[in-house]
């Protein structure tokens, strides 16, 4: 017999090889018909997985980002299933999960049409209702490359040759329909209830430009019919306020083929990010933090001497200089805020010593993975890299998530904490990456509660686990924001030290945070989260004053006189076009007030005022009008 630990913290003893779906059985009937997965000690698996020791199970449904993933993962391979019953020819590439679905890649004589889809999709229904049992099992490597060289799937085969000696080589069977896969999957297709499929695109095969592209076909899935309804209109409100478009009709920034991943900042779209970099500095300022600036452009020895250089050479832009000495554009901050620290002797007394910088960093993403703002080549990040004792630790962290708080709390933007654990390539010793994670588990019991937050195994940084900050925003999208990182490696790495108070030398432990995560996926995001109608005190152009004809100009110019005396942001439109044109597009540009000044104005020294939000104001004094807005401004309405 073993013991068996669930997720509420009672134990089931059970037989030893008990399958994971024999244990749900024992638990609830419901439980059995919406378990898609498991995490067995921390590691998710199939629901086939046999049970052969004392161990602590979690039983995963829908509900869960894994058992999502698990759902999403199967409903790939009902696709791809669907695609060489109607394609024989097709040859199969890859079909994971993503955040919102799944897709698989495909190499095809012809581009799948619309028909092709919609045929596609119906026999995805088929092969749901024919509710095939899924099967997993492995192969010897050279039987492996045998079975998919029959099946004639030459990019299986490629994927099989790539694989580290001694690795399992696992498949997945449905029907006649058999891939390569490490799973986990369903326990058979008729598990999955609605279908449906979104959209397709071109990607090269692994991502690399060089090879040759396949055709990529997007779907998702659901328990239930209506969540595929509801999830086609949640589509369509994304479309409407997509950032991408929203920043060209707000003229805020563009993108041009010049410069692919790089954005062109509008003055707009750059007052309003050195409105964020304003806040962000203030609210630093008065927490101890010391803002620095270095290098672009760093010796490749630097990186190396980091890690990055092992880890992270791919996604660099890297370079001679005159003497042909190796340099790289740096893609993060680390580096540099660790040389500032080791440029003087420190004190126990200096510590915590918190270096933040919003220097631009460059990451040679691929040309596929490019997204608007939301996966760039060139940004600024909103860094700090927190210096350290040991036992500074979780005050340190606690107060890092103290200033999330408030700043998330100014865009209503509700998060959650997770914990990211070791990855397989990690870098240094496994008891210092245990007591690293030991104490961001202490930091997070403390402040959600135990066995409250989500575990990501294997997502932590090749230098250290981490506490990842992920938001929702009012579509109830969710978003990676800022991350926590405890590092005892890149320290150990540097040689870096100071004094303690017995006059010897320490290793002082150092956090990486950033909390927006990128000034500009920000911006992305809550341009989307507002869909461009921002908060008064964060909108570029606050106040739009429209004269109705030449003859108010100059009463016009008075009150712009004092708005920008009361450092309110506004614009004056003195173009002679009706006022009704005029406030049109004011209302496109989504501007906060609209001031509209005619002879009665003039006459009272009053304004007629607009919302964008609620409408005609009604007349306003000058003084009273200026007072609400400030208002507004200081209480971040």
């Amino acid at each position: 017999m073993i013991s068996v630990r669930l997720k509420s913290g009672d134990v089931i003893d059970c037989q030893e090889g008990i399958r994971v779906i024999e244990l749900a059985e024992k638990i609830s009937a419901n439980l059995v018909k919406n378990a898609t997965a498991a995490r067995i000690d921390g590691k998710v698996c199939d629901l086939r997985t046999r049970l052969n020791n004392d161990c602590k199970v979690e039983i995963l449904t829908f509900d869960d980002s894994d058992g999502k993933k698990a759902y999403w993962h199967t409903t790939s391979h009902i696709m791809a299933q669907a695609v060489k019953r109607l394609y024989p020819n097709v040859k199969l590439a890859i079909g994971p999960a993503i955040d919102d679905g799944f897709y698989y890649d495909f190499d095809s004589e012809n581009p799948f049409s619309d028909e092709d889809k919609s045929k596609i999709e119906e026999e995805m229904k088929r092969i749901i209702k024919e509710d095939l049992p899924i099967e997993r099992f492995s192969l010897a490597r050279e039987e492996a490359i045998k079975l998919m060289k029959e099946r004639q799937e030459p990019y299986k085969v490629e994927l099989i040759e790539a694989l580290p000696e001694g690795e399992e080589i696992s498949f997945y069977k449905q029907g006649d329909f058999v891939d390569l896969c490490a799973g986990p999957h369903l326990m058979s297709t008729g598990k999955v209830k609605a279908v449906k499929i979104l959209s397709s695109s071109g990607a090269y095969w692994r991502g690399d430009e060089k090879n040759k592209m396949l055709q990529r076909i997007y779907g998702i899935s659901f328990p239930k019919v209506s969540q595929v309804d509801e999830y086609i209109k949640l589509i369509e409100e994304a479309k409407k306020r997509d950032h991408r478009k929203l920043g060209k009709e707000l003229e805020l920034f563009f993108f041009d083929e010049t410069a692919p991943g790089m954005a062109y900042w509008l003055p707009k779209g750059f007052r309003m990010m050195n409105i964020l970099i304003d806040l962000w500095r203030k609210e630093h300022d008065k927490r101890g933090y010391q803002e620095f600036s270095a290098p672009q452009l760093n010796s490749s020895e630097l990186w190396k001497t980091s890690g990055h250089w092992e880890h992270y050479k791919d996604d660099m832009f890297v370079l001679e200089d005159s003497d042909g000495r190796e340099q790289a554009l740096k893609p993060m901050n680390c580096p540099n805020a660790i040389k500032i620290f080791a440029s003087k002797l420190r004190s126990y007394k200096d510590l915590p010593l918190r270096f933040n910088d919003i220097d631009v960093i460059h990451r040679n993403e691929k040309s596929g993975q490019l997204n608007g703002l939301f996966r760039v080549r060139m940004f600024r990040q909103d860094d700090s890299h927190n210096f350290v004792t040991q036992d500074q630790i979780a005050e340190e962290i606690k107060d890092i998530i103290g200033i999330a708080r408030y700043l998330y709390g100014l865009f209503d933007i509700d998060f959650e904490l997770s914990l990211s654990t070791r990855p397989d390539d990690f870098m240094g010793e496994i008891s210092l990456w245990n007591k690293a994670e030991q104490n961001l588990r202490d930091v997070l019991d403390e402040l959600c509660g135990k066995d409250k937050y989500k575990i990501n195994e294997g997502d932590g940084a090749f230098y250290g686990p981490k506490i990842d900050i992920k938001m929702k925003d009012c579509l109830g999208r969710e978003w990676q924001m800022g991350t926590v990182q405890v590092d005892f490696q890149l320290p150990l790495r540097f040689n870096l030290s100071y004094i303690d108070k017995n006059g010897d030398r320490k290793m002082p432990i150092l956090i990486h945070r950033a909390l927006f995560g990128s000034f500009e996926r920000f911006i992305g995001i809550i341009t989307e989260h507002y869909a461009g109608v921002f908060p008064t005190w964060l909108a570029p152009v606050q106040v739009k004053v429209l004269p109705i004809t030449d003859a108010h100009v100059h009463y016009a110019e008075e009150l712009m006189e004092k708005l920008s005396k009361s450092d309110i942001r506004a614009e004056l439109d003195r173009r002679n076009e009706k006022i009704g044109y005029k406030i049109r597009e004011a209302e496109l540009g989504k501007i906060p007030y609209m001031v509209v000044v005619g002879d009665k104005e003039m006459a009272n020294g009053t304004l007629s005022v607009r919302s964008h939000k609620e409408g005609d104001l009604g007349t306003v004094a000058i003084e009273e009008f200026i007072k609400n807005i400030e208002d507004e401004i200081n209480n971040k309405k």
